[in-house]
């Protein structure tokens, strides 16, 4: 996975594996790691890292930019990562960048959020809902 760092934007590669420990930028020394922002994921082949490597749960949202619920539902997302870095990592597929993904997990709707953990689909809930239902629909 390619995480950029907060600080100098520097672009640093981290095993998908170690997401939910501590890691510092390799230029500014800053931390990037535990996740606290979305992870864009752009590939079918980042999404299987990802999912199948992450040793926490990742909380997949599939969204598509011209989707007004997702846009509202964006921010609570954000609200999630920030809160539960280094326990879970929250994952961004756009549906229409990324179609493949969208038709293997056969998503009809969006925003359309999905509990991943040891890369299998454990839960999923669609619609555009606060950071704490969402935490509750999960029981996270």
């Amino acid at each position: 996975m390619i995480i950029a760092c907060p600080k100098c934007h520097q672009a640093n590669r981290v095993p998908a594996s170690r997401l939910g420990e501590t890691a510092r930028c390799a230029t500014c020394k800053e931390p990037i790691l535990p996740v606290t922002k979305p992870v864009h994921v752009g590939s079918p082949e980042e999404f299987q890292e990802l999912t199948a490597a992450s040793s926490v749960p990742v909380l997949v949202d599939f969204w598509a930019p011209w989707c007004g619920p997702c846009r509202t539902v964006a921010p609570e997302l954000d609200k999630i990562a920030e809160q539960k870095a280094g326990g879970l990592v929250v994952a961004k597929v756009n549906t229409d960048a990324v179609p493949q993904l969208a038709a293997k997990f056969q998503i009809s709707g969006i925003p359309t959020m999905v509990l991943m953990r040891g890369g299998r689909e454990a839960q999923r809930v669609s619609g555009s809902m606060r950071a704490a239902a969402i935490l509750s629909t999960f029981g996270l």
